[in-house]
């Protein structure tokens, strides 16, 4: 694939994807987090420094950053994708973290390491399009501050062949707002499908992903099209008829979709397999349960379904 132009507007680096992540999101913390529960900070502290040397070996949304960073060996001069660490551990507990990110080749520089404070309060100064945690108070924090976050569940990302980008989402309250959830909530499915044709030309409202979306579009639009290494899809339970107002919407948007799945209420898990999806959003905590079987699943804890 050729290298991108650094006069492309997508490749400034005030245009750069921006990515922050948790410690517990990037490596496999499962055991010494679980000590820090069990018998608390200083226990867990003694035990990083005592391992500090053993690498850690990679989380869920590992095969994720990998990937997102590879973009970069496709950049001409200005890298289009900065990764950024945003860690509950000390500077000095965090030095077995920045040791693995070594280890792993990961072109990760920038990081702040707060001692069990909240590492949303980050996320903006950072210029973040996307912050993904284990911590699901941080999350909450971000989103609330109008970053797209999400909760990145435990499980084992299945390594996927070939170095493209796949990242899949939900459209309502993700992409999109909830209102048509509520309307399928309040009264019921029939008068979902009839508010949805009543307004299939207006566009629906901008969700927590929308700003996400945007600039994953920006950079995909700095490679061919017939060759790009990232490809994204929508999955939703919509189908026909209220499938209308999601494209007329990306439309008006002026944001690319490769694919887009209407599945009726069908399980999504199979989907996203076959789809390949590195990571998929999703604020239903039913249809995270089923993604995460199956694909690396971030928890969009907004919208009336999480009320």
């Amino acid at each position: 694939m050729a290298q991108i132009s650094v006069h492309d507007p997508a490749a400034s680096a005030d245009k750069r994807l921006v990515v922050a992540i948790s410690s517990r999101a990037l490596f496999d913390l499962g055991a010494s987090h679980a000590l820090f529960q069990r018998e608390g900070l200083d226990a867990y502290r003694s035990f990083q420094i005592a391992h500090e040397d053993e690498i850690l070996k990679p989380g869920v949304a590992f095969p994720l950053v990998q990937k997102l960073l590879g973009l970069n060996k496709l950049a001409a001069d200005v890298p289009p994708v900065e990764v950024i660490l945003l860690s509950r551990n000390s500077g000095d507990t965090g030095l077995r973290i920045f040791n693995a990110i070594q280890h792993y080749g990961l072109d990760i520089s920038r990081a702040a390491f707060t001692s069990g404070a909240p590492t949303s309060d980050y996320v903006a100064p950072f210029n973040a399009d996307l912050f993904l945690s284990a911590n699901a108070e941080d999350v909450a924090r971000a989103l609330k501050a109008g970053v797209a976050a999400a909760t990145i569940l435990p499980g084992t990302a299945p390594s996927r062949a070939g170095e493209q980008l796949r990242v899949a989402f939900d459209g309502d309250a993700v992409i999109f707002g909830d209102e048509g959830e509520r309307v399928s909530r309040e009264e019921g499915l029939e008068a979902f499908h009839r508010n949805e044709v009543e307004h299939a030309t207006e566009p629906l409202s901008v969700g927590p992903f929308r700003g996400f979306l945007t600039a994953l579009h920006h950079l995909q639009a700095a490679f061919p099209a017939e060759n790009s290494p990232i490809r994204t899809a929508l999955v939703t339970a919509r189908s026909a008829p209220a499938h209308k107002r999601v494209i007329l919407t990306l439309r008006r948007w002026g944001v690319r979709i490769d694919e887009a799945l209407f599945l009726g209420g069908r399980d999504k898990g199979p989907f996203l397999d076959a789809f390949g999806a590195d990571i998929f959003f999703d604020d239903s905590p039913a249809n995270v349960e089923s993604a995460r079987k199956h694909v690396a699943t971030g928890h969009v804890p907004s919208g009336v379904g999480n009320s």
